[in-house]
């Protein structure tokens, strides 16, 4: 007989730790420069729409499938699925995504805590502009540094989880959570206070569209959407588990709603702490990826009192990285427990061992291996594993889902508006099956293909070429996934 589930204690548990997966590097590192390359508040005001008509539909979907099942992705779908569907396939590419993630997701959170740990202790005080980008190129060239501090996330995440779903991921997120919604808010109040601060304000909150026309509508438009789908980690089965932790009382449209308005409250937040500081110090707030490990620093030593203000951000950023690497740890656990039916502890103990050894290639990607240059000249093998999560898996992913949840192939409309109304508050509307079916996927496979585009376009044309018929075949195998059917055997 299989061990009763686990359970939330309470909702707003549900909410915080939920919400701690959906907010990482995506909102707080990701959103803050998207905003700023794509001119501001126009680029919001598009983002925040595609949010609620795309992400939001897809959120519900993986709820709804994990409350439905009451297993991780490892079960879920084999449980839901009609006979015949290869839909239980994309259990193996739900559960390698969570791990490739890993891989590199726990370097870039010790990245955030060694910041935090430098700027406390004043070693990147009195660098100027070559030297704080001097510091950061020599983090990465110091694989004895970042496996130190890869290691220590490792041991603490999976140390939380081991203490079971509300004494230890559910306590403990939520802490931390309401930590990072303080921190947050005081960062905020502190870059209003800024000289020169107004101006930043004006170009994060006072859309200009003839600043959007000059970008290019279709360039914002397609940054928008691309940011709306992946701030909300959909598409790898994440959610999946805390939905099947969760009880009936409440419908899954509401809590969901609930959820988007905290992941994007946080990332709208962190746009306001980093834009106004960038514009009051002369800084360009479209720096790209470089913007949190170089040009904040430079921000950070200009402002009175930078060592703490500094120390305060990067441990902001450091609760935002590790409330995912926690809730994705325990997506990653819930795999062996509901597959090879281990304990929680020989879970964490073979796989706190495995995560370690798998978060190496990435490391050594950036002084040992740094030959090894897997999509083409300058990039790393972080790169690859960042390209087979975020432009491959998710989107995919996200396409399997919805499908499952809304055509006669998978679990089917009924079933899922069944289980999405469930229980007290927002029901799901009815006549939006169709929306679904159609509208999403066809947004999703857009934002997959221009994916690769933007990936390989500057490599040349066979290149281009070779890496889109590898994407549309990857797209043929999740096709065979939806719509592929076995044979039934005919009983004699």
């Amino acid at each position: 007989m299989l061990k009763e589930r686990e359970k939330f204690s309470s909702r707003l548990g549900f909410i915080l730790v939920s919400a701690g997966c959906a907010i990482g590097l995506g909102n707080v590192w990701k959103f803050p420069y998207m905003a700023g390359k794509f001119g501001g508040a126009a680029f919001i005001l598009i983002y925040l729409v595609f949010l609620v008509i795309l992400g939001l539909p897809i959120l519900i979907c993986e709820f709804a499938v994990g409350r439905a099942s009451r297993r991780s992705t490892a079960k879920a779908f084999h449980m839901l699925e009609p006979e015949g569907s290869n839909f239980h396939k994309f259990s193996y590419m739900s559960m390698v995504s969570n791990y490739v993630l890993m891989f590199f997701y726990t370097m870039v959170s010790g990245w955030m805590m060694y910041y935090c740990y430098a700027t406390a202790s004043g070693r990147l005080a009195g660098k100027d502009t070559q030297a704080v980008a001097d510091y950061f190129s020599g983090l990465k060239a110091s694989p004895g540094t970042m496996t130190f501090w890869m290691v220590l996330v490792v041991v603490l995440s999976f140390g939380i989880c081991a203490l079971g779903v509300q004494k230890g991921l559910e306590k403990i997120v939520k802490v931390m959570m309401i930590c990072l919604l303080a921190l947050i808010t005081v960062l905020a109040v502190h870059s209003l206070s800024l000289d020169g601060a107004a101006e930043g304000v004006k170009f994060y909150l006072v859309p200009d569209f003839d600043a959007m026309k000059e970008i290019g509508i279709g360039n914002v438009i397609f940054g928008a959407m691309s940011q709306a789908f992946f701030t909300l980690s959909i598409g790898a089965g994440s959610m999946t588990i805390f939905g099947s932790y969760l009880e009936k009382k409440r419908s899954l449209a509401g809590e969901s709603i609930h959820i988007t308005i905290l992941d994007t409250f946080v990332a709208l937040m962190a746009g306001l702490i980093i834009i106004p500081a960038c514009f009051a110090f002369g800084v360009e707030p479209d720096a790209g990826p470089g913007l949190i490990f170089i040009t904040l620093p430079n921000v950070f030593n200009q402002m009175a009192g930078g060592r703490i203000w500094g120390f305060l951000f990067f441990l902001f950023m450091s609760f935002a990285s590790l409330s995912t690497v926690i809730a994705v740890f325990e997506n990653i656990l819930s795999y062996a427990i509901d597959l090879r039916g281990w304990s929680r502890r020989k879970a964490v103990v073979v796989n706190l061992i495995l995560m370690i050894g798998l978060s190496m290639p990435a490391i050594l990607g950036f002084n040992v291996l740094s030959g090894v240059q897997p999509l083409g000249a300058g990039t790393s093998i972080m790169d690859l594993e960042d390209f087979i999560v975020s432009n491959n898996i998710l989107p995919l992913g996200s396409v399997v889902y919805v499908m499952f949840c809304v055509s006669r192939y998978g679990w089917g409309f009924d079933g899922f508006l069944r289980e999405v109304n469930t229980g007290d508050g927002i029901q799901f509307p009815k006549g939006i099956r169709y929306y679904m079916l159609f509208v999403i996927p066809a947004v999703i496979l857009v934002i997959y293909l221009k994916g690769y585009y933007d990936m390989f376009c500057q490599k040349g044309p066979v290149t281009l070429a070779l890496w889109m018929v590898i994407g549309v075949l990857v797209l043929a195998l999740v096709g065979w996934f939806i719509f592929g059917r076995k044979k039934r055997t005919k009983k004699c």
